[in-house]
């Protein structure tokens, strides 16, 4: 019984540990095919990812919600 009240209380305070995440601002297009991984958080990361690739490109996140209103794209 004690081992179940002790679940219950840990899954309770589970919502209590948000970490805020959001997503990373910057992607990378491999190329046609190649995929795209939008894991980063600043363009220099994102060119740096590329530098060995030989080809593609970095784009800003379509999905990442900036709280800085210059960022915030024109087609929203």
């Amino acid at each position: 019984m004690r081992t179940i009240l002790l679940a219950a209380l840990a899954l309770a305070a589970l919502p209590l540990t948000s970490t805020g995440a959001r997503a990373a601002p910057w992607c990378a297009h491999y190329g046609t095919g190649l995929g795209t991984n939008c894991g980063f958080y600043t363009i220099e990361q994102c060119q740096a990812a590329l530098s060995g690739a030989g080809k593609g490109y970095c784009a800003p996140n379509q999905f990442e919600i900036s709280p800085d209103p210059r960022r915030r794209n024109s087609r929203n």
